[in-house]
């Protein structure tokens, strides 16, 4: 019986091309696992969530690793399975019904240590329509080209470059806004 086991070991080319594989995949974690989590974290905005988000990834990335043809488009690749991955957290997901009266409401206002510079844009981001944000968010916060992000979303590259483009316009509009409002409401 033990001699049958060892019989269907394969052979020790396989356990070289396995070694490279291992190095090739520390490489992109390595490359890449910092970009992978505040993307993640952009899409989920909890840490936790982001780093099973990111650990989900890296599996699935090991186990298709030999499907990764050029490694000049590992991050694209990553990214893509990243965005799959937390489709697949919302798929999986029963969501359990609460009365809200049962509940208290956390106060969303900005403590005083946040910069609150940095809160209004984020906020502004996050109220722009899903198919303006995204696209933004990959390109300022995972520095993809216009091309790369058509590839990730699926889309046309010039669809993708309107998207930034609306994106820029609505935030600029935004911030415009924001004095006045302030000034208004003052006196």
């Amino acid at each position: 019986m033990i001699k049958n086991i060892f019989r269907n070991k394969k052979s020790s080319a396989t356990v070289c091309l396995n070694m490279d594989k291992q190095k090739r995949y520390e490489a992109l974690v390595r490359a890449w696992h910092q970009d992978l989590y505040r993307y993640a974290y952009w899409l989920c905005h909890d840490p936790h969530i982001a780093e099973d988000l990111v650990q989900e990834t890296c599996l699935r990335a090991w186990k298709s690793l030999d499907s990764l043809q050029d490694d000049n488009a590992a991050k694209a690749w990553l990214i893509t399975i990243l965005r799959r991955e937390n489709a697949r957290r919302f798929e999986r997901k029963q969501f359990d019904l609460v009365d809200i009266d049962d509940h208290h409401i956390a106060d969303t206002k900005p403590s005083v240590e946040m910069d609150t510079e940095q809160y209004l844009l984020h906020r502004l981001i996050m109220k722009l329509a899903p198919e303006y944000r995204e696209p933004l968010i990959l390109q300022v916060m995972a520095g993809f080209n216009g091309d790369e992000i058509a590839g990730i979303l699926n889309l046309n590259r010039n669809t993708v470059m309107t998207r930034l483009f609306r994106a820029r316009n609505q935030l600029k509009e935004q911030l415009e806004k924001k004095p006045t409002q302030k000034g208004n409401h003052h006196g």
